[in-house]
């Protein structure tokens, strides 16, 4: 069972930082982030996967930077310049299969953690 663990939302400030963590239990091959607003779908955020190949949801370019230590079984979401529209609960995913690195979809991932609040006032 691979267990996804997320750290790191809070409440900050428009124009402030957050950065956002995920440890998962095993290696994976497509390591992603998803938001979820109130009354809002599951949307992509930012996609990585085992190549080093990333992507980014056009709302949050420039803003929003992936990282991920393979090694350390982590991924992190660096989000600057935050907006109140980027106010939601953000889930990491993981799937070991592959997955459609151009955009994070939510049917390509079985693995998700709790989620975490971001909010931004």
């Amino acid at each position: 069972h691979v267990q996804l663990v997320e750290s790191g939302g809070g409440s900050v400030q428009s124009g402030g930082s957050l950065r956002l963590s995920c440890s998962y239990s095993s290696s994976m091959t497509c390591m992603a982030w998803f938001r979820q607003a109130p009354g809002k779908e599951r949307g992509g955020v930012a996609v990585t996967d085992s190549d080093g190949r990333v992507s980014y949801a056009d709302s949050v370019k420039g803003r929003f930077l992936v990282s991920k230590d393979n090694a350390k079984n982590s991924v992190w979401l660096l989000m600057n310049n935050l907006k109140s529209e980027d106010t939601a609960m953000y889930y990491c995913a993981a799937e070991e299969r592959g997955c459609t690195v151009v955009a994070a979809r939510v049917p390509e991932y079985t693995h998700w953690g709790q989620g975490t609040q971001v909010t931004v006032s």
